[in-house]
């Protein structure tokens, strides 16, 4: 039986969930050069199934940067902080835009450890962000 993530209706599920935007960097897949994925929010190792509620669409960069974690280390407080889970919380609540839009801010423990362990604000991203904002496209609604 083929992997959950190679079945074209699971994926078109998550993809259209979440608005054909990976659900952690915000970059929209119309406009990426790489592949986007299905990424499991409690990875497979720490017991995480392939039911659609732990699945999310990702960038190839953010999930290969969130790998097989669902917490890290605070550098702030010390002590192990969830990794954002798009299921559970809302965005708006953990991050926010700067003012020129090009760099997503941390205002939880939650989205600063998210910012920093899939570097949210990668160079080639905040480029991306620049060169999309004045067609309207970005942030993605």
């Amino acid at each position: 039986m083929p992997k959950f993530s190679s079945l074209p209706d699971t994926r078109l599920q998550v993809a259209a969930r979440a608005g054909h935007c990976c659900e952690y960097c915000k970059s929209m897949d119309t406009f990426s050069p790489n592949y986007f994925t299905v990424d499991h929010i409690i990875p497979e190792p720490l017991g995480g199934s392939d039911i659609l509620d732990n699945l999310a669409y990702a960038c190839f960069l953010c999930n290969r940067l969130k790998s097989n974690k669902s917490s890290v280390i605070d550098v702030a407080s010390g002590t192990w902080i969830p990794i954002f889970n798009p299921r559970l919380l809302d965005w708006n609540e953990h991050f926010a835009w700067s003012e020129d839009l090009t760099l997503i801010i941390g205002i939880s423990a939650i989205g600063r450890v998210t910012v920093d362990e899939l570097q949210l604000n990668r160079p080639k991203l905040v480029a991306y962000r620049k060169a999309v904002t004045p067609f309207g496209v970005h942030p993605p609604k």
